[in-house]
């Protein structure tokens, strides 16, 4: 079977966030199911706000053309989607407006056609920002992207997690590995050839 290739983010660029916490939970269990997976902070790739005259007058910045890169060369994404204000956060918006513009001799949504992806979200609140993942899943699902039914949302997050970065309730822990091993499993099925 072929290896899956997944690119594993969280939209936040808090240095201690929960939801890079909780992604790197979910890369664990692809990485056991035998996939290749890139890690990416965003705090690493900073890109500016999308405006469209600044794409016009410079065309696209370097850091979203190695954003751009990074996901085309992956074939799934794991994403942790904090909730802002019961929606997606401006960082992942902004993340996906620019990757989503082409350049020259690409084919419209390059980056997304195609692509299989994992979300999940952990939160303070009760919810574990389920809300946040209906906007992120629609998004994603316009733009080409297959969103997997299964997802899991974290509550109570920021007392969830052990000093490891393991989730202290083995159940939740099990079941964020499972996203990982699923999202590659897919994937790698979906990219094998006939």
């Amino acid at each position: 079977m072929t290896t899956a290739k997944i690119l594993a983010f969280a939209g936040s660029a808090r240095q201690d966030s929960i939801n890079k916490k909780l992604v790197k939970v979910a890369l664990e269990g692809a990485k056991a199911a035998g996939a290749e997976v890139t890690y990416l902070d965003f705090r690493d790739l900073p890109i500016p706000l999308y405006d469209g005259d600044l794409e016009e007058a410079e065309g696209l910045p370097e850091n979203v053309l190695k954003l751009k890169a990074l996901m085309k060369a992956h074939q799934g994404f794991l994403i942790a989607c904090p909730e802002y204000n019961s929606s997606i956060t401006p960082l992942l918006k902004n993340a996906i407006d620019w990757a989503s513009r082409s350049e020259p001799g690409e084919l419209p949504l390059e980056c997304f056609a195609g692509k299989v992806a994992v979300l999940m979200s952990a939160s303070p609140g009760a919810l574990g920002g389920l809300r946040g993942l209906v906007h992120v899943r629609s998004i994603l699902g316009n733009i080409g992207v297959l969103v997997l039914p299964d997802q899991q949302a974290i509550s109570i997050a920021y007392q969830a997690f052990n000093e490891n970065g393991n989730l202290k309730d083995e159940v939740q822990q099990t079941s964020i590995l499972q996203l990982g091993s699923k999202l590659a499993t897919v994937t790698a099925k979906l990219n094998s050839p006939i």
